[in-house]
């Protein structure tokens, strides 16, 4: 046991050891610093917080302007942060982000004449698929004989089943 202790000292406490794997740990330890709060007001992050969960991040599209980590989306939430430095309301920069990136910034548009399609369009489509697959049943179902068998087809399939039975 006293062999293997030996060994393992002699290894792990060189100083070029001591230098190359515990030296820069040490460094490191030694420039971290806390962490720095987001914002120096915590009432205009929590608006800010409140007001990108409702605009949408340009670049990524499918994410939320507060969840998203592209560099436009930090540049958006930092005019953000600056208007509501200016005591504008929420709807104001709402209405100034909309005037200036068009109604796509917004995660849910208004509904006016401009974004109908977008609200009312999938109900549409769908009524229209329904109403087409009715009229093509209705089709089917008018072309399709009564019977696809004849009387004498019929008796001969009878007699068939018969003789299968009897056998």
């Amino acid at each position: 046991m006293s062999l293997l202790m030996n060994r393992f000292l002699r290894l792990f406490c060189r100083p070029s050891f001591v230098l190359a794997f515990i030296g820069p740990l040490l460094a490191c330890s030694a420039m971290a610093t806390e962490a720095q709060p987001t914002a120096q007001d915590p009432v205009v992050e929590a608006r800010l917080v409140n007001i990108s969960g409702d605009l949408r991040c340009l670049v990524c599209q499918n994410e939320s302007l507060a969840s998203s980590h592209a560099k436009l989306a930090d540049d958006l939430r930092e005019e953000v942060r600056s208007l509501i430095k200016k005591n504008q309301t929420d709807e104001e920069i709402k209405t100034f982000l909309t005037a200036r990136y068009g109604d796509f910034v917004l995660y849910r548009p208004v509904v006016k004449p401009m974004t109908w399609a977008l609200w009312f369009g999938p109900f549409v489509l769908l009524l229209v698929a329904l109403a087409a697959m009715l009229v093509y049943l209705r089709q089917r179902q008018r072309q399709a004989p009564a019977s696809a068998w004849t009387d004498e087809e019929l008796k001969k399939a009878e007699r068939l089943l018969k003789d299968g039975e009897s056998a």
